[in-house]
């Protein structure tokens, strides 16, 4: 049974997928406002798949804050970066640059509101983050880190990206850390029916020391993998 689902799931989210990404690079190059429609449909068709195809429960706990804030996020598969349209009411989101030099996609990921992360490009690379970033605030929209910098493995931690912080100091929004559990169920070619959760914790507030509010949110995200060992790069 396990294997029908996910042939099934398999069969339709990426085929779906397909066509609503030829839309949405389409709707970037000649209707622009159409992007975020595009996008949610295809948070949507995931999410849709995932709990009538795979069996996968997704649940919330804790307390969404009304204010703006500044999410970090869990990362353990490429479940909680897909979700984040259904999860979010237009989320402004940090991502690789490598994901906005796919030809079409890159295109679209801009005026869905992704913000590329030129690492290699340090200050420079930190100020156009920070611009963009405050843009998307100004209009009211939530703004969206995976802090990590990568995907790692339920029941291992990876020391949060240097940028994190800087970003945290300079935005001077409250942190709101989002504990994900998709690994055991998600993470893997053969998904497994279950539950995934994603827990808000308690706002972190601004102006915190770097050492700070590394620490907490570094916990506060972990909060759902157990004991979590330290993952090496």
């Amino acid at each position: 049974m396990i294997y029908l689902r996910n042939i099934a799931f398999y069969l339709t989210f990426y085929g779906g997928s397909i066509g609503l990404v030829i839309v949405a690079v389409l709707a970037a190059w000649f209707a622009p406002s159409r992007v975020r429609a595009v996008c949610d449909a295809w948070s949507n068709l995931h999410h849709w798949a995932c709990e009538n195809l795979l069996g996968i429960r997704v649940v919330e706990t804790g307390q969404r804050p009304d204010a703006r804030a500044f999410y970090a996020i869990k990362h353990e598969s490429f479940f909680e970066a897909i979700e984040l349209p259904h999860n979010f009411d237009y989320p402004a989101l940090f991502a690789k640059q490598e994901l906005f030099d796919i030809p079409g996609w890159g295109l679209a990921a801009r005026r869905y509101g992704a913000i590329p992360v030129a690492r290699e490009e340090g200050a420079k690379a930190l100020r156009v983050m920070i611009r963009e970033a405050r843009r998307f605030m100004d209009a009211g929209r939530p703004i969206v880190i995976f802090p990590e910098g990568t995907r790692v493995p339920h029941g291992q931690q990876k020391q949060l990206g240097a940028g994190f912080a800087a970003l945290y100091k300079l935005l001077g929004l409250p942190v709101v850390p989002v504990a994900v559990d998709s690994g055991p169920v998600y993470q893997r070619f053969w998904k497994r029916p279950g539950t995934i959760t994603l827990h808000f914790g308690e706002a972190i507030e601004p102006g915190l020391p770097r050492e700070e509010i590394e620490a907490r949110t570094l916990a506060a995200i972990n909060a759902l993998n157990g004991a979590p060992a330290i993952a090496q790069d």
